[in-house]
């Protein structure tokens, strides 16, 4: 089973464009794991494979120091190749089951469901780890996105699964994010914008973290674990 202790509280998303190279790439992450940071996401489009690789492998190293998961966007492959701890599929990504049978049971796949319940049903259905709706928000990284609403969330509980939300998410969007259900937030500019990543992600933290209660899920976990 996918390590659920770490589906909870922030989760940072790297932005080829804010983070140009791998010194910046592994200063802005190595800043934000010692502000607590415990998922990352390794998000580029354009990197060809080599890169892609040599960076993965970079954070997957940094996150073995930290106590950090790391998730890679799209790639399957890549995430194995990296040893990251899964990867997050989108729509027009990867299988999600074919994702889990290359990757293996203990694996963290996470599956945009944008705004839509059908979608985090197959998700779920598929074995997906986590689901993940938005953007909630106006968004800088993906502002064509369909938005979404807070009571997807209160409806998607019903998957007994953790919820992200995603999409321009400001401190002050937290106690209602938490409210509705969601088990993490995904920032991007937010954290990897911000002149130090370390200070941006204890903000979050110290007001997402403590409003976050033992869910359903948790408690589906915990018997599921036991049976293993």
């Amino acid at each position: 089973m996918p390590n659920q202790q770490a589906l909870r509280g922030i989760y940072a998303i790297t932005d080829a464009d804010l983070l140009a190279d791998d010194t910046q790439l592994q200063t802005a992450a190595e800043s934000a794991m010692r502000g607590g940071l415990k998922l990352l996401q390794y998000r580029d489009k354009t990197a060809d494979p080599s890169k892609a690789l040599r960076q993965a492998r970079l954070l997957a190293d940094l996150c073995l120091s930290y106590n950090c998961q790391l998730i890679i966007n799209d790639d399957p492959e890549l995430a194995k190749a990296a040893n990251a701890a899964g990867v997050h599929l989108g729509q027009s990504d990867s299988n999600l089951i074919d994702a889990r049978e290359l990757l293996g049971k203990k694996a963290i796949i996470g599956s945009t469901c944008h705004n839509s319940i059908e979608l985090a049903s197959l998700a779920a259905q598929s074995g997906a780890s986590y689901l993940a709706f938005g953007r909630f928000f106006p968004s800088l990284t993906k502002p064509q996105a369909p938005s979404a609403c807070l009571d997807i969330l209160k409806v998607a509980s019903q998957f007994n699964l953790p919820l992200v939300a995603i999409g321009g998410i400001q401190p002050e969007h937290l106690p209602s994010l938490a409210k509705a259900g969601a088990s993490m937030v995904a920032v991007v500019a937010g954290i990897f914008a911000q002149p130090c990543p370390k200070t941006a992600v204890e903000t979050y933290r110290n007001i997402f973290e403590p409003t976050l209660s033992f869910t359903s899920y948790e408690a589906n976990y915990d018997t599921l674990s036991r049976s293993v």
